[in-house]
Formats: C-alpha cells, structure tokens, sequence
C-alpha cells in the first residue's frame, strides 16, 4: 500500500497532466522554485502541510480531497482548469466503465455547476450503446486490432496530438486507482496499439498516402523462418585499438568519459522513409529524393581514429545497406574519411522526411514534460510506444497495422548514423574517441561539456560512468 506522501506525488502528477502545467508553473503559484518542487516530487524531500494547502488552493479543492488520491482529486478539479474541458478529441480516451469518484468535499472557492463538475469527473464521454452491444473500448486502446490490411484512417483529434498521451495516461491511472505502477504496466502493455493509432491520427492531413503493406522486396524477406534477411543497419562495436593497446602496455593513461545519447530511436523517427512500395533499379547513382536500401561496394574507410558508419562489419566485398549508412558514407567522402561508395544497385520509393515528424514531436513534447515533472509513469509509457513501433513494424505479430520491413531497418540505421555523428562531432572538437558501440553509447577522453549539452533531452546526452585506461585495470 502506497504511503499518504507517495500518493501525494502521483496525485500532484496526475494534475499537472489535466491542466496542462509543467513544474515552473506550479512552484510559482504555490511559493516554491522549480528545483524545490522537482525534489518534492521526486521523493528527495517532503512535501508539507503547508504545501498542501497551497496546491489545493491552486487547483480549486479542498485539501482533504487532494489528499484522497489522484482518482478523486481529479474527479474533484474544477471544469475551469482543464485548458480542454469542452473540446473532445476524435478518439476519447477515458475508460470504457470508469467507477465514479466520490463526492468532493465543498471547495473553498465557487463550486460548478452540476454538469460542470460531471464534464470533469470524466475524461471524455463514451458514445452510447445499446444494451446489447459492449462498450468502446478507449481511443488507443481500440486503433489497431484488426489483422486485415486496411486504407489509412482520416478521423482526426480535435485536439493537440499530445493529448492522445497525456490522457490516455489520466485514463489508466484512474483505471488503476491510482496504483502507478499497475497504470504503467497496463500503458506498456497496449504500447503498440496506442502508437499506431497516434500515428494514424499524425497521418490525417498528411501530403503523402503512404503504403502500410507494399509488396516485400525479395532482398527484404528472411532467409529463414528464424533468421534475418540481408541487410546491413551498421550497428556499431569499435574501439580505438592503438590507444587502448598503449594504455595496456602502460604507456599512457587516458581519463574516459561514457557518454550516453538520449532516446535514441526516438530521434531515428526524423529520416528519410520510402513512401510507396520499393523498385528495383540498377547503376551507380543515388537519388536524394528516393529512399530504400542498396547493393554498394563501400570503398576503404581511411580515418583510423574514427569508426565507420558500416560500424562492426568486418568482411570485405558489397554489402546491402540502407538509405541512412549510404547517405553518411556519401558525405563521409566528401570529407575525404574515405573514398567514395559505389551503388551497384537498389530498392527504393519516393521518399519524405516527415512521414513519422508529427508523431516524433508529439512524443517528444510529452517526454519533456513527464522528465520536468518526474512522471516516471509517463516516461516509460513513451519509450514504449517508439521503442515497440520501431521493433514491430517489420513482420511482427504484435503489429497487424503496417509491415514496413524497409522502415524498421531504415529507422534503426539512422540511430547508428545520428551516434556516429556525434562521435564525428567530438573527434572535430578534438576530443578523443576512445570507443562506441549499440545505439547509444560513446566513450570520450576530453572536456565533453564545452561539445555536448548535458541533460536528459533528446539533443542532451548523459555521463553514464567514467574510468581511467592505463591505471588501475
């Protein structure tokens, strides 16, 4: 059973959700600055009773009803502060039977209207149904069950595309009484259906019709049931040899920094996808406007004290790469880091940059806000939905919406492509790479904060460890 403070926290979470706040707005209405809420609610220190009398006045209730969990402190929040009380989106996301809270204690401030304070007791309201019929089941949860390939769907939110998030996360921790981690491991749970139906709704007005089940290129398909096909997403595992062999010998100590990136394939969704199905064509000649994967011999890689973005590959000869590794060699050529590739042929559609871009953003927006306000459960519940939508919308039975084999693989390249570009970044600040590897990791020897920004955003990176090549190992 949660204690009276960590509830407090889930609560205050969970208003902050409804009304759109982040933690800046909050701490200044109720005397306190960001980083004094921050550790509030991250359980560093307490929250008062004085604190608690302020958030209730902040939101309209009696303290009473804010400490009687998030269920019903929303239930009791008046209509006035939600910033979307009486616009309904598309695709509501209340539970499909939510238990009704129970009744608010008299607010110190004017008490709503009856049909004021039903609009906030309940998210959005379930169409009718006759008694025959089951319920809907909410937004998210009910986008994506069908197994039969279907057009596009153009029912578009009336509402910002993060509210789809922010409220489906109201929804289930309502559903979950408030127990946050029940509401995350239901969030996590419908995280493929949910992500699909976002991107649907991203889809609505979209200058492109894009192709959910093109025909699969041969060179796509698995060799296997069990196996993989032939392309190569150039997944990193490099060190720097020469360093690493003279600090064994115990010739030089070098001090290292582990860096790590931020959501990484969250920041792989803005790339270059095929729009259609893929079309063969051969010759040595790349199109900036079509994307797919192609057959390429890659030159010699001529930079030793950098990696190559084929990344751990080791055998020589052509290979199948995608659009991103043969775009970064491309430009890695005209930087002489290596001699050019050569096309000898492809697979690929009309392209755009901004098929997943409105979806991106939306879960980008939500991220920030769950990381400003602590909001653990958020925070997961969006790694979810762009971790899942990238690992199943090749050939996965956890996703019956799309089969973009080409898109998955492309997506992936691109968070292999996005580190070697911070390596490439740091090696030109003059840091010195010592090792990279997976889709998130980077080992520098140098004064990386005058080079990268530090902080959880997706343009921030983290110091994961630090250790000393050449002492005491």
């Amino acid at each position: 059973m949660m204690s009276t403070e960590e509830t407090l926290r889930l609560t205050v979470a969970a208003l902050m959700q409804l009304t759109r706040e982040r933690q800046p707005d909050v701490a200044a209405a109720i005397g306190l600055t960001q980083p004094q809420l921050s550790r509030r609610q991250s359980g560093k220190s307490a929250w008062t009773l004085t604190d608690c009398d302020r958030l209730a006045a902040h939101w309209g209730m009696p303290t009473l009803d804010l400490l009687a969990g998030p269920t019903h402190a929303a239930g009791c929040l008046p209509a006035a502060r939600r910033p979307t009380a009486d616009a309904q989106t598309a695709m509501p996301l209340a539970p499909s039977a939510p238990a009704p809270p129970a009744p608010c204690s008299a607010a110190p401030t004017a008490t709503p209207a009856p049909a004021e304070t039903a609009a906030a007791a309940a998210p959005a309201p379930a169409a009718p149904a006759s008694s025959a019929a089951p319920a809907p089941a909410p937004a998210l949860a009910a986008a994506a069950t069908s197994s039969v390939p279907r057009t596009p769907r153009r029912a578009a939110p009336a509402g910002p595309l993060p509210d789809l998030i922010r409220d489906r996360v109201v929804a289930a921790l309502t559903e979950a009484g408030g127990d946050a981690d029940v509401a995350q491991a239901a969030l996590i749970k419908r995280a493929v259906p949910d992500v699909m139906a976002l991107f649907a709704a991203s889809r609505v007005g979209g200058r492109y019709e894009h192709s959910e089940f093109p025909p699969t290129a041969g060179i796509l398909q698995k060799r296997s049931q069990k196996g993989a096909d032939a392309i190569w997403e150039g997944r990193p595992k490099w060190r720097a040899v020469d360093l690493h062999r003279a600090a064994r010998a115990g010739h030089i100590t070098v001090d290292v920094t582990a860096l790590d990136m931020n959501a990484a394939y969250l920041a792989a969704l803005k790339t270059w996808l095929p729009i259609g199905k893929l079309t063969h064509s051969e010759g040595d000649r790349h199109d900036p406007k079509r994307s797919g994967v192609h057959l390429v011999d890659p030159g010699e890689w001529l930079t030793p004290d950098l990696p190559s973005p084929l990344g751990s590959r080791q055998e020589p000869g052509p290979l199948w790469i995608t659009e991103p590794t043969l775009r970064a060699l491309i430009r890695c050529a005209g930087m002489d880091l290596c001699t050019p590739p050569k096309i000898m042929e492809s697979w690929t559609s009309g392209a755009s940059e901004g098929l997943l871009e409105k979806m991106r953003r939306a879960l980008v927006t939500v991220r920030d806000e769950a990381i400003d306000n602590n909001d653990e459960v958020t925070t997961e519940y969006v790694k979810s939905m762009y971790s899942k939508f990238v690992s199943t919308i090749g050939e996965s039975a956890a996703n019956r919406e799309i089969r973009r084999p080409d898109w998955m693989h492309i997506i992936r390249s691109q968070a292999f492509v996005n580190l070697w570009l911070k390596a490439h970044k740091a090696h030109k600040a003059g840091l010195t790479v010592v090792q990279m590897s997976g889709t998130d990791e980077l080992h520098v020897s140098g004064n990386w904060q005058a080079v990268f920004p530090e902080g959880r955003g997706l343009s921030q990176v983290k110091a994961k460890s630090m250790y000393t090549l050449g002492g005491d190992e």
